[in-house]
């Protein structure tokens, strides 16, 4: 039997493994202030934050959170990035590592006010 994908950003944590739901609500907490009221959505299977283009989403790994911001952001905050392995356009946070959650606010806040 086919598994159903996740429609709504609380189905996918729901679905998410165990070790990935405490990252993936923080991140949700971290983020949803930041983006425009209402941008919070399901696209291509991952939770997005949407503005008439994709601000940064997040997915669930096996070992990692990915933040994606984009490749612009990553490579502009690539030197406050040492010890997270990053990538064209993502970032990835272990679950047994706190999340950064002030670079990741101003990695979010500049995307937000990117053109």
């Amino acid at each position: 039997m086919a598994r159903t994908r996740p429609t709504t950003i609380d189905q996918y944590i729901d679905a998410a493994a165990e070790v990935a739901r405490p990252h993936l609500r923080e991140m949700m907490e971290i983020l949803t202030p930041i983006a425009p009221e209402g941008t919070a959505c399901i696209k291509w299977g991952v939770p997005i934050f949407w503005d008439g283009r994709v601000l940064f989403g997040i997915a669930a790994y096996a070992r990692h959170l990915s933040f994606g911001p984009g490749e612009e952001a990553v490579t502009r905050f690539a030197p406050e990035l040492g010890g997270y392995t990053f990538g064209k356009g993502t970032i990835q946070f272990p679950y047994d590592k706190p999340i950064p959650a002030d670079l990741v606010r101003r990695i979010a806040s500049s995307c937000v006010g990117a053109p």
